[in-house]
């Protein structure tokens, strides 16, 4: 197996499409009226599914957390402190949550975090040198 890509159930679909596509620059690959959305990231699949659709497939009801969540959170990557600092400022400008303001950790790396309009944490951060995978 590899990793593909990963996904969020959501509740308001339209809010979220917009949140990923307007304020962090993924690319939609389809119709924003479904209620299976794919977009993509620097080559990663990024899937925004309904939650009732998605209970619906499966023929199960699911417990949804309301809120800031701390279940996870959506790491990504910029090349120099300076465009994390940029990043959210401009994320937040654009209606992301504020969570944490911009931070250089003892580990040296530099980051904050916001949220998404379902309350889903996202990390923006950097070493200060290009991503090197």
């Amino acid at each position: 197996m590899r990793l593909d890509g990963f996904g969020l159930l959501v509740n308001d679909m339209a809010a979220m499409i917009r949140f990923y596509r307007d304020v962090l620059g993924f690319e939609i690959r389809e119709a924003e009226d479904t209620s299976n959305v794919y977009l993509v990231k620097d080559g990663t699949l990024f899937l925004l599914y309904g939650r009732k659709d998605f209970e619906n497939m499966t023929n199960r009801k699911y417990e949804y957390v309301k809120g800031l969540n701390g279940h996870s959170e959506i790491a990504l990557y910029v090349d120099t402190f300076e465009e994390v600092d940029e990043a959210f400022r401009e994320t937040v400008s654009k209606g992301a949550a504020p969570v944490l303001e911009p931070t250089t950790e003892p580990w040296g790396q530099r980051t904050c975090y916001i949220a998404d309009p379902e309350g889903n944490l996202i990390e923006i951060g950097s070493f200060n040198r290009p991503f090197d995978r």
